[in-house]
């Protein structure tokens, strides 16, 4: 088994910025609402003309770059995220394209926040085994195309934008341990019912705004807390790490108050969180590897740090991923 690695990062972000003040001329809210509950301060919304595959296509090249690789060296392009281009083909398919790697093989995966930690995993198993060699793992979403502009408790939380990393083969450090979840007993918590086969789009269920993300926020939040601290044991364990080991944990940036929960109950210091909710909001696959690239970039990681990578959910789904940098 080959020893699997990032070498490379890459994000982009959409122009537009919508604050919480902007907010509070469109629905019923409040600058002091938002962030009390959130952490939330402003959020980028990509333009009517930037579909997902555009923005993941801008962080995929900065990786690529950054990983000293050509588009043509690429064996796999995996794209998680929940608002593809279209419904078929996949988004995966659409960048490869773009970008040129036309020795990729290319799909998409499907596990909303915890997308790119899942792309992750599955990645690093086709290197470590030998069967690629070079990965471009992507997280892109343009949710506010999924947003309900007229819902107040769901479009505070969401924004656009795309994160991308290179793996390879590394001769130390990489990836030490993955853990993935999934409780499908609870999709109800939160869906996009509409829009799928089994409710098809129609005049119908366009009125009824059931094209827009639907979420339950308090039954969610205890959720998330129990799981996220529970995925960062378990994969602390499978590293045979423990939490003093752990120099700085990237945890989803769904809701500031979930993330500071699961600190206290690890024990963890606030100052080895890194948070960077207050710009960019909730930007669901795409959340977790944009604060790792920003992480990276501030020297918040350093050569040799642990980092771990705690995500969680629609589906139910959560994921953590332990890495040596």
């Amino acid at each position: 088994m080959k020893k699997v690695g990032i070498i490379g990062l890459g994000e982009y972000l959409p122009k537009r910025v919508l604050t919480n003040a902007e907010l509070e001329k469109m629905v019923d809210t409040s600058d002091e609402w938002i962030t009390t509950r959130t952490g939330i301060k402003e959020r980028r919304i990509a333009a009517d003309s930037e579909a997902t595959s555009d923005m993941a296509l801008i962080a995929a090249r900065e990786a690529l770059e950054q990983a000293k690789l050509k588009p043509l060296e690429l064996d796999l392009i995996i794209v998680a995220t929940i608002t593809p281009d279209m419904p078929l083909p996949s988004t995966a398919s659409i960048l490869q394209n773009a970008l040129g790697a036309k020795h990729a093989v290319a799909f998409d995966i499907s596990a909303a926040c915890a997308g790119f930690v899942y792309a992750l995993s599955i990645a690093q198993q086709f290197i470590a085994r030998g069967s690629y060699r070079n990965a471009l793992v992507i997280g892109a979403e343009k949710l506010s195309s999924v947003t309900d502009w007229k819902d107040r408790n769901t479009c505070v939380l969401f924004g656009d934008g795309a994160g991308a990393a290179v793996l390879s083969e590394v001769h130390s450090g990489g990836i030490l341990s993955t853990y993935l979840g999934c409780d499908g007993s609870k999709t109800e918590l939160l869906n996009q019912p509409a829009g799928g086969s089994r409710k098809p789009a129609t005049a119908k269920t366009l009125e009824a705004r059931e094209h827009y993300v639907k979420m339950q926020g308090n039954e969610l939040f205890k959720i998330a807390v129990k799981t996220m601290t529970e995925a960062a044991e378990t994969v602390l364990k499978q590293a045979g790490l423990t939490f003093k080991d752990v120099d700085l944990i990237i945890p989803h940036q769904a809701n500031a108050r979930i993330i500071l929960a699961v600190g206290k109950k690890l024990g963890i210091d606030e100052e080895k969180i890194f948070l960077n909710i207050e710009k960019h909001g909730n930007i669901s696959s795409a959340s977790t590897v944009t604060a790792l690239v920003e992480a990276v970039r501030s020297g918040r990681v350093k050569k040799g740090d642990i980092i771990l990578l705690d995500a969680f959910g629609a589906g139910l789904v959560w994921g953590a991923c332990v890495i040596k940098w």
